[in-house]
């Protein structure tokens, strides 16, 4: 063993296990070589030096850089222990020698260890070069591996492209089969098609059904032919042929369908709905055919344009003919008197001129129930002698207009395919003439008519009529309902107007002899305008108010003219109390309590009411009455000395009311009921002066209980206030 040099550092001679680490396998086999000299040598002795093959580590060889020393002394001396002996004095010679005996030891020591564990050392050797040849054949079966898996990742996308190209390829030949089968589905013309259209009735489903095929061929092929497809020319000659002998006969269906609508007493509704359910011929008529399409329709409008004029033609004059023979005429206006004469040649007038200005059952006519009920059947109610006012003949006759037109309007739109405009023209091409016709019959009977309910009722018909369209969503007729009212209200406003004139001109003295009873002239007036009034509720019309307006100012000023004949004041009073009464009751009767008319009269009746009140206590209270108003305005002025000197007349007062109030009230009674034909008014006017006759006595009381008078002897002679109403409720009239 080479023996320790001064400046190498312990840590070059620590490890004797890690140096056998760094070793070469060259170097490992010249150890293992001395190893085993080693253990033969043991039993001669320890003294016997051992040789180590140390390579590069021993430092004795000549190969040993010379320069590193310095490196390794300079950190030797900044180990403490070295650092320590320098401090302490202590012989580095000796020091190092021994040292360098204990690294012998030491060295010797680790020697033996190693010796002693390198058959583990060996077998340690041995497991790791198994390990490593394991790990070689590992790295060698990995290797394959990642070759396989290289090679299988590129087929996979291989064939991923195959995949989606054949995908491609598919959706391709998907798309252009769907688009080739249904273009050779609509171009096959089958057999059974061209049979059908060929030998089958056209009534059969069958040729319905295929002829909506055909129809759809021929659409898909002009289609087909502006992208000039090759394969349209092989069928349209078989497409063209099939479309001319549907149409033949089609044409031939349709013309009997319309030569079925002229036989006589034919039910046209019938070959309406039979045209209906094949709606689509004239569909296929219209694409494929137009000229065809064309002639069908003038056929038809020509066709019914007769029927329709003819049916309502004789319809209408069967109808006037079962009309009221007696009308209203010029003549018979409100204010003309019964007593007119006429001349030798003129036509008797009403038997009552009275109905003409009533409404009686007339105004049913616009109720719902009558109103859509079923029309007049001409010669029914010719056998069995029935009249009608005109306005129910109106009803009929234009009820069945409305009815046929909302049938024949919807038929148009259904089968000639028609909206709007186009829809409008057509229907008065077909109803045109009867339209004009019924306008020419309307304008002809309205110009010399002089019944003013008959026409009013008339327009609320149209008005009525006019909105069952509108809910039903036809608006076939509204011009011509627009061209009736314009008919109809400029003659209703002229015959209220001549009304008008008549009051005006009326004059009392030509209307022979009055009384106090309510006048014929005012009735007409209130069953008029209580008729009117009641049925413009509905459709409410301001020109009408006004013309009502002037009529009630008319009779007003009629009523206070004839009421001036009369001599007393008492008869005016009554007269007027009775035409005012009678005017409101007829008006409250039919029309609304809140109407102008109700309002103006009843203040004109309680206004006439008070002042006759006054009027009929004057003659026995009157006296009384007259103190009390001198009284009470002297007291207002604080004059009651003046009153000192009334105490004769202040006894006279109330001593003659004492004998004679029961008597006085009982002829007042009777006199109030005998000048009121109506119990009712009479009643109330009796309880109304009673009421009056107490209060005037009270307010006596009140003045005799004035210093001047309050010690007058008569005051106990006056009678009880609540004795006084007791006793005057017995002469209340119960009715």
């Amino acid at each position: 063993m080479s023996p320790w040099r001064p400046g190498c550092g312990g840590s070059e001679r620590r490890s004797g296990a890690g140096m056998m680490a760094a070793l070469r396998p060259d170097e490992e086999l010249g150890l293992r070589v001395t190893e085993m000299e080693e253990e033969e040598g043991m039993g001669r002795g320890e003294e016997q030096s051992l040789q180590l093959n140390l390579g590069d580590l021993d430092l004795t060889s000549d190969e040993f850089i010379l320069d590193e020393v310095d490196i390794h002394i300079q950190a030797n001396l900044e180990d403490s222990l070295v650092q320590e002996a320098l401090k302490t004095g202590v012989d580095l010679r000796q020091y190092s020698k021994q040292v360098e005996l204990e690294l012998q030891h030491i060295e010797h020591a680790s020697i033996r260890d190693y010796i002693k564990e390198s058959k583990n050392i060996t077998s340690l050797h041995n497991q790791i070069t198994a390990c490593d040849a394991i790990l070689e054949r590992m790295e060698q079966m990995l290797s394959s591996f990642q070759c396989d898996l290289s090679s299988i990742s590129c087929e996979i996308q291989t064939l991923q492209e195959q995949s989606v190209a054949m995908n491609l390829r598919l959706k391709n030949r998907q798309a252009v089969r769907s688009q080739l089968s249904q273009l050779v589905d609509e171009l096959v013309v089958p057999a059974a098609m061209i049979s059908t259209i060929l030998e089958a009735p056209v009534t059969e489903q069958d040729f319905l059904e295929q002829l909506h095929e055909l129809n759809n061929k021929m659409n898909y092929v002009k289609e087909q032919a502006f992208r000039e497809t090759m394969a349209c020319t092989d069928v349209h000659n078989v497409l063209d042929r099939l479309k001319v002998k549907a149409v033949t006969k089609i044409r031939e269906f349709i013309l009997q369908k319309i030569y079925s609508f002229r036989k006589p007493m034919t039910n046209y509704q019938i070959p309406q709905n039979a045209l209906l359910k094949y709606r689509f011929f004239y569909q296929f008529l219209l694409g494929n055919e137009r000229s065809v399409a064309q002639e069908l329709r003038e056929q038809y409008v020509e066709t019914m344009s007769k029927i329709y004029l003819s049916y309502f033609k004789s319809y209408t004059s069967r109808l006037m003919k079962i009309q009221y023979e007696e009308v209203a005429e010029k003549d018979d206006l409100m204010g003309v008197e019964d007593t007119a004469k006429k001349g030798f040649f003129s036509k008797p007038s009403l038997k009552n001129r009275n109905t003409i200005f009533t409404l009686g059952n007339r105004g049913s006519v616009i109720g719902g129930a009558e109103l859509e009920g079923p029309i007049i059947v001409p010669h029914a109610a010719q056998k069995s002698d029935v009249r009608y006012p005109f306005e129910s003949l109106f009803r009929s006759q234009h009820y069945a207009l409305l009815d046929n037109s909302c049938r024949e309007y919807l038929f148009l739109c259904d089968f000639f395919l028609v909206t709007g405009p186009s829809a409008q023209e057509l229907f008065n091409a077909v109803m045109g003439k009867t339209l004009a016709m019924f306008l020419k019959h309307m304008d002809g009977y309205v110009c010399d008519c002089y019944d003013s309910i008959a026409i009013f009722l008339c327009i609320h018909i149209v008005l009525r009529f006019r909105a069952i369209m509108a809910k039903r969503n036809v608006p076939a007729i509204d011009k011509y309902w627009d061209t009736l009212l314009e008919i109809l209200w400029p003659r209703f406003e002229y015959i209220l107007e001549l009304n008008i004139q008549s009051i005006q001109n009326t004059d009392p003295q030509r209307l022979g002899f009055l009384d106090t009873r309510p006048h014929y002239i005012t009735r007409r007036y209130a069953e008029f305008s209580s008729a009117i009034v009641s049925i413009n509720q509905t459709f409410p019309n301001e020109r009408t108010h006004t013309l009502l307006g002037q009529l009630q100012v008319e009779v007003e000023n009629f009523v206070l003219r004839v009421a001036a004949e009369f001599s007393s004041r008492k008869e005016q009073l009554i007269f007027l109390i009775n035409n005012y009464d009678m005017m409101l009751s007829v008006l409250m009767e039919r029309a609304v309590e809140e109407s102008k008319e109700v309002e103006g009269f009843q203040q004109l009746l309680s206004a006439r009411s008070q002042e006759f009140i006054e009027e009929i206590l004057s003659p026995p209270f009157g006296g009384m009455i007259a103190f009390v108003k001198e009284s009470e305005s002297l007291i207002e002025k604080g004059q009651l000395d003046r009153l000192r000197g009334e105490e004769a007349r202040v006894t006279q007062l109330v001593r003659g009311f004492s004998t004679t109030w029961k008597a006085s009230v009982e002829s007042l009674s009777q006199d109030v009921m005998r000048s009121f034909s109506n119990f009712k008014n009479g009643t109330s006017i009796i309880q109304g002066a009673l009421t009056q006759l107490i209060q005037y006595y009270h307010r006596f009381h009140k003045v005799l209980a004035q210093p001047p008078l309050r010690a007058l002897p008569a005051r106990a002679e006056l009678i009880n206030i609540h004795h006084l109403m007791v006793e005057l409720k017995k002469h209340k009239p119960n009715f």
